[in-house]
């Protein structure tokens, strides 16, 4: 009985989550209540609901302060410089263009927020591959591959909905993921490289005087603030914050909390300033951790009731062996065509904590699952997905058509998600 209710209440949430007819803070929440009350749990589900509020409160609470350091960076110009040595090392040669995009997009999509990657780096870019002549969908492509692979640290979308939906740390999905993304990164220059050396076959280089005026034209899109007198300061800051992260010295919640604090006391000293400038990222943050709390009171009751562990039961029931001891692998090599039926909302939140408790009936632990599902679904993937409104900003912005976009992407896009997925496998992150 307890089975028959989880699968309905899983596919209740996908019907109205796909269908649109709900939010899904407000699916999550309602769908939640409605089957606690029908499972004849109304008692209980208010603790239920408060336990799983509680297991995604770090959570939360990284999302806010990450969301606001990065965003603080970025206002005061910490990247500008880099991003201006970006440009004037291109010269009027494609393939340096394009391994400079890859690089300008990685910077950029620091602060995990996807579609205002997509916004700065094809904004400051776009002129300089009109002028030369470029392939847009080059453009596309590289920035896209870029964008995804960095979707995966801790304070962008995936990682925050596999955390708060399989309740388990942050840093135990991110940290192991680190060399992983590394690879993911070079694979997105290994294949910036070969589009770029194509360009530069078919176009030729720029002489840097043609070059010259469109490249300060793109700089302007970049910096168009007054530089910072707390450059060094600012830098070296994130800098240790970085590496206290990956040391594990204190949580990664405290870290960023502490280093917003830090950096919004020196670089706006000013009580009205510090007050205007968390306002000016609250829409960054409220949105997805609304998410989170909304999360927490959904699993809350799927794992309160026991209708996960019955689902699990019954899933085993149907799996060969031989498939349930290489489940991570299947997951991660499944995740791109996935992306394409199911939202990153309803993939995270619905399909994966039953993968994850059915792995675990087979003696793997639920946070490879979290790991697997982050090589492909909503990182590499999602900027092919036609359910993720990031895709045509992207596309909006390029000015290429979405089937061109995902038919020149697609080969690339699963080539990151192989190299990732074995990188992962040789490196233990995940097992085979």
């Amino acid at each position: 009985m307890l089975s028959f209710l989880g699968f309905c209440m899983i596919a209740t949430f996908l019907l109205l989550v796909l269908t649109k007819r709900l939010s899904v803070v407000v699916a999550f929440v309602l769908v939640a209540v409605a089957f606690a009350v029908i499972g004849g749990f109304s008692v209980d589900m208010g603790q239920m609901m408060m336990d799983g509020i509680l297991k995604v409160t770090p959570t939360a609470v990284m999302i806010v302060f990450a969301i606001l350091y990065f965003g603080l960076m970025i206002d005061v110009g910490l990247f500008d410089p880099l991003i201006a040595k970006i440009l004037n090392f291109v010269k009027g040669d494609p393939l340096k263009l394009v391994l400079a995009t890859a690089v300008m997009t990685i910077l950029v999509g620091l602060d995990g927020d996807g579609s205002s990657t997509f916004m700065i780096t094809i904004s400051a870019l776009l002129p300089i591959y009109k002028r030369l002549g470029l392939n847009l969908l080059v453009l596309a492509c590289v920035v896209s591959l870029a964008a995804g692979v960095m979707n995966i640290i801790p304070w962008g979308g995936p990682l925050v909905r596999a955390a708060a939906s399989l309740q388990v740390e942050v840093y135990d999905l991110f940290i192991p993921l680190i060399p992983v993304m590394i690879a993911g990164l070079l694979w997105t220059l290994f294949v910036a490289y070969i589009l770029g050396k194509k360009e530069r076959e078919r176009l030729g280089v720029m002489q840097p005087e043609s070059f010259r005026a469109v490249a300060e034209q793109a700089a302007t899109v970049v910096d168009s603030k007054p530089a910072s007198k707390l450059f060094w300061f600012n830098l070296i800051l994130t800098i240790m914050l970085m590496v206290l992260l990956v040391m594990e010295v204190l949580p990664i919640q405290i870290l960023f909390a502490a280093a917003f604090a830090i950096a919004l006391l020196v670089n706006f000293p000013n009580p009205v300033e510090q007050q205007k400038m968390i306002l000016s990222h609250a829409n960054s943050f409220v949105l997805i951790s609304t998410l989170v709390f909304a999360a927490g009171i959904f699993t809350g009751v799927f794992s309160g009731t026991g209708m996960m562990d019955a689902m699990a039961s019954t899933i085993v029931l149907v799996i060969p062996e031989w498939l349930g001891a290489h489940l991570p692998v299947v997951v991660a090599l499944t995740t791109i065509p996935l992306s394409f039926v199911f939202s990153p909302d309803a993939y995270y939140f619905g399909i994966l904590p039953i993968i994850s408790e059915t792995a675990t009936s087979f003696g793997i632990d639920p946070v490879e699952i979290g790991r697997a599902a982050l090589l492909g679904h909503s990182t590499v993937g999602y900027p092919l997905s036609p359910l993720v409104p990031a895709t045509f900003i992207l596309i909006g912005l390029v000015g290429v058509g979405f089937g061109e976009h995902q038919k020149f992407l697609l080969k690339w896009a699963f080539g990151a998600n192989i190299v990732m997925t074995i990188a992962a496998v040789l490196l233990g992150v995940i097992s085979f």
